[in-house]
């Protein structure tokens, strides 16, 4: 990595990962792409309660972390056994085994889950059931997972997302900088640690309609890298075509794994 710069579009353990790159002979360049998340109040409870109302025929709960968030919302307004029980009546779909965990401790077991984490499989996992008419709810996290959307509208369903916390933008002077660096081939490789980075930062490259160069740079000159399969998969859903990742979706390994193919 000697000689290489490195961009991270994290928020966190920047410290580690800087000292990492710093230690194979990389520079890192921090360039947030995370954005800020805010923990929903009383508006999830009403978004929760429309739910309830619904009576949806399916929840695909698609975090571990915001599963949580929405059970213990459930607690904080005075319906957790109203919440409760519709989950449990209805069909529930999960993608990961964190999610799938999470579940499990609140008494629901999922009809149908992604084996590998990714929306893809969950998606390969659904194909077997009949959406035609029926409603649909999807608790997503930063990630608005379009591949999942298309989906079900595809087959006849109605879709409604809930989000449990609300994610404000990056600063966009950022991601203008971080996006002259990757078409001006002025950084070697950008690091995304979660999907939602990879959202907000081609969210704003399409804004300015010319994702082309952008694309290009990731083709050619430019290592587009993953700390694991959902951000890997949303990469390539925003038409990456080379991504590496590690096979730990751990930070550090992931620095690792970048090193390695820099020294191929």
């Amino acid at each position: 990595m000697r000689g290489k710069r490195i961009a991270l579009c994290a928020s966190r353990k920047l410290d580690e990962m800087t000292a990492l790159i710093e230690k194979q002979g990389g520079t890192a360049v921090i360039r947030p792409a995370q954005g800020t998340v805010f923990a929903k109040g009383k508006e999830l409870g009403e978004e929760m309660r429309a739910v309830i109302a619904m009576r949806p025929d399916w929840i695909v709960f698609t975090t571990g972390i915001g599963a949580e968030a929405l059970w213990e919302a459930a607690e904080r307004e005075g319906m957790a056994a109203e919440w409760t029980q519709t989950v449990q009546e209805t069909n529930v779909a999960a993608r990961g085994y964190k999610t799938v965990a999470v579940l499990k401790k609140a008494g629901v077991i999922p009809m149908t889950a992604s084996e590998d984490g990714t929306t893809k499989g969950l998606i390969r996992a659904l194909g077997a059931h009949d959406f035609a008419g029926k409603k649909v709810v999807a608790q997503l996290y930063g990630d608005t997972a379009p591949a999942l959307k298309q989906f079900f509208l595809a087959r006849g369903a109605s879709y409604t997302q809930l989000f449990p916390y609300r994610h404000v933008a990056p600063d966009r002077e950022t991601l203008e900088t971080l996006y002259r660096e990757i078409i001006g081939r002025e950084v070697d490789a950008v690091c995304f640690t979660s999907a939602m980075q990879v959202r907000f930062f081609f969210s704003f490259a399409r804004e300015k309609q010319d994702i082309t160069p952008l694309l290009e740079a990731f083709r050619t000159d430019v290592v587009a890298c993953a700390v694991g399969k959902v951000t890997q998969e949303a990469l390539e859903e925003e038409g990456v075509s080379r991504v590496i990742a590690p096979e730990h979706e751990r930070m550090g390994a992931m620095i690792v794994t970048l090193a390695r193919y820099f020294q191929q």
